[in-house]
């Protein structure tokens, strides 16, 4: 399995034309899961503009090769101008709720500032949607996607989307197969393309959305928001969270995280831990629990909020680290997994970055942080 996708992604990588005997055989593992997780994930992990062309080409072909009654909606790319005026803007979903912090709340942010008038749409799933319940001027449109599905299933979620009444901005979605199934009639569409907008530079993708909103539709300073229901919840000084998104590599090994839960303790400050999103997050995070401290065990979102009125987020680069640099919270993200320099450079959130060498700083900066 490990071998046939990683010989195709190498193809890929080195910019020559596959063997199609060597595709078939890699979209024909697990039901191309294997070839969405080794091979697509990888090449877009690394931001280079190159490998977009590449990526086109090699997913054209899955697409024709799976679900060819797809081929009608490959994107005719066309240039045209922003309409001036709109009674709605639909927004596109990344999918998760990291990068629907960090890239997709600011061009919801430059969408409410262009067209101040029109209804603005949230367009993807329901935990993502949560996270920005409480504005008024944003509306939901539930877009169902398995992000663990075969790659038949998330085609065909992306086959069942279609949006005829206003326009749509897509961030780079999955729904759209990364802007390459079209979701709308073509002048109504707008593709932030996340993994070339920035050539070979460094910066974050927050910024990278903000400068693509000014030169496409003439907003300045979109900047990413949340804006979830607010928590009942006693407020806390330290929110916490061992999430890694199902990606191990991001992880520190069980010592480590007891370590840091206790090190945060040892300031006495008030602590809330995020239980996480699957079985297995919440076992390592009760297996490192230290007696006495409070966890939050369900929906995202209301983690958020608490979040966000606290003094300092701790965490693996995650959804809440990206939801504590929207809000202006200190954070101390454990920078660890990523594939490429740019990769960790595009979705570093704002605050402080640690890697296990630096570890030995942690009090120091928390006393701090918790002082001011």
């Amino acid at each position: 399995m490990g071998n046939t996708c990683n010989e195709l992604l190498e193809y890929c990588l080195r910019g020559e034309q596959w063997p199609n005997e060597l595709l078939d055989r890699a979209l024909a593992i697990d039901d191309g899961r294997a070839f969405l997780s080794v091979v697509v994930e990888r090449m877009g992990d690394l931001f280079e503009p190159r490998l977009c062309e590449t990526y086109d080409r090699l997913f054209t072909q899955a697409i024709l090769r799976t679900t060819p009654e797809l081929a009608p909606r490959l994107r005719q790319r066309t240039e045209h101008a922003v309409p001036a005026t709109t009674n709605r803007v639909y927004v596109l979903s990344r999918v998760t709720l990291g990068a629907d912090v960090a890239v997709t709340s600011v061009l919801l942010d430059a969408a409410k500032r262009r067209y101040p008038n029109a209804e603005i749409v949230f367009v993807g799933p329901l935990k993502s949607y949560e996270l920005f319940e409480s504005d008024s001027r944003i509306q939901h449109r539930l877009a169902p996607y398995a992000r663990s599905g075969a790659l038949q299933d998330r085609l065909r979620a992306s086959a069942n989307l279609w949006l005829d009444d206003g326009v749509v901005i897509d961030p780079d979605s999955r729904l759209s197969q990364l802007g390459l199934i079209s979701v709308c009639d073509e002048h109504n569409y707008f593709h932030f393309p996340s993994r070339a907008y920035g050539g070979d530079g460094n910066e974050p993708l927050a910024k990278l959305a903000a400068r693509w909103a000014h030169e496409v539709f003439g907003v300045e300073g979109a900047r990413p928001f949340i804006a979830p229901l607010p928590s009942a919840e006693l407020r806390v000084d330290i929110t916490v969270s061992l999430g890694v998104g199902e990606n191990a590599s991001k992880r520190l090994n069980h010592a480590q995280e007891r370590d840091l839960l206790r090190t945060l303790a040892e300031t006495g400050a008030s602590i809330l831990v995020d239980k996480g999103g699957s079985t297995e997050e919440c076992e390592r995070v009760e297996r490192a629990l230290l007696p006495g401290m409070r966890t939050h065990d369900g929906a995202f979102a209301p983690f958020a909020a608490q979040i966000a009125t606290s003094k300092l987020f701790v965490g693996y680069d995650s959804a809440g680290g990206h939801v504590a640099s929207a809000c202006g919270v200190s954070l101390i993200s454990i920078a660890k997994g990523f594939v490429s320099e740019r990769m960790a450079a595009r979705w570093r959130p704002d605050g402080m970055v640690l890697n296990e060498s630096e570890f030995a700083r942690l009090p120091a900066l928390v006393r701090r942080i918790l002082s001011t």
